[in-house]
């Protein structure tokens, strides 16, 4: 299964509550941290709903 590597490059503040869940569900402690998740539907989905908060790649393992 294809993999992704997401990194948070933009803080949350003055952003919705919803917005900094989906930073927490997604892994994320840190600002500049990077997590990897499997490539499927539901982590797209949450990369989508805060993609102007992170950085996206694929990575091929």
């Amino acid at each position: 299964m294809a993999k992704l590597k997401v990194k948070w490059v933009k803080s949350a503040i003055r952003f919705p509550e919803r917005q900094k869940r989906t930073i927490k569900a997604l892994g994320f402690k840190k600002l500049q941290s990077e997590v990897i998740h499997n490539d499927t539907p539901q982590i797209r989905g949450m990369i989508d709903h805060v993609k102007h908060l992170v950085v996206c790649e694929e990575v091929s393992e």
